[in-house]
């Protein structure tokens, strides 16, 4: 995407991943829904376009609550940080599409952090009720203007799980490919958005069972 195309008012939502690995893995999926790269810890949020239907962040993430496991997907209807919690709109419409795709997700808050959390703070952040922790999706939230947000993340470590462990890195992988299958249903949730069809969606995905701690599997 070029600085032009950057200020170009788009119809669609826009996926913002932090790392390069992330959008690659992210747009493998992807046919019409572009993809910006924000950089660590959202960095580059200058890069965000101007105009979009929705701001979507996009990547992998660490589990608080130890009921998400490595693979698994939370959908955050919640992002803290920065100025204060923001909603998610039709986070469970979304979570549902993910979960048509056969992918295991859960839907939850999300916390934003400078740094990675330790055990403690982890502990901390999740008896508050925050499942997951990312590095990036409160900086995308916060230059939302009004549009709304979503943050997908996919579970690369966690309690029992940590990030300083040779497994990491078969996690890691297994994680991009959970990543790279989540393209389809994030354009048919665009789409609905776009229509208007996703506008009060949660009521839906609590009609079909998903809640804070379900998951959701064929």
């Amino acid at each position: 995407m070029t600085c032009e195309d950057a200020w170009r008012p788009m119809v669609g939502p826009v996926v913002c991943a932090g790392l390069r690995m992330e959008a690659r893995a992210v747009r493998r999926g992807l046919t019409r829904i572009p993809v910006v790269v924000v950089g660590y810890r959202a960095r580059r949020a200058d890069r965000l376009p101007a105009a979009c239907a929705a701001l979507v962040a996009m990547g992998f993430g660490g589990a608080l609550d130890e009921r998400l496991r490595p693979g698994d997907v939370l959908v955050a209807d919640e992002i803290r940080g920065g100025a204060g919690p923001v909603p998610c709109r039709a986070a469970h419409m979304l979570a549902g599409e993910l979960i048509r795709d056969g992918l295991s997700v859960q839907v939850g808050p999300l916390v934003t952090t400078d740094h990675i959390v330790g055990r403690a703070e982890r502990a901390l952040w999740a008896a508050g009720g925050a499942r997951m922790a990312d590095m990036e999706s409160a900086v995308i939230a916060a230059r939302a203007g009004g549009r709304p947000v979503a943050a997908v993340r996919v579970v690369v470590d966690g309690p029992g799980h940590p990030l300083l462990h040779p497994g990491t890195v078969a996690r890691g992988i297994a994680a991009r490919r959970v990543l790279a299958r989540t393209g389809p249903a994030l354009e048919r949730w665009g789409a609905l958005l776009v229509s208007g069809g996703a506008g009060h969606g949660d009521g839906a995905g609590d009609a079909d069972g998903i809640g804070d701690g379900g998951v959701r599997t064929p």
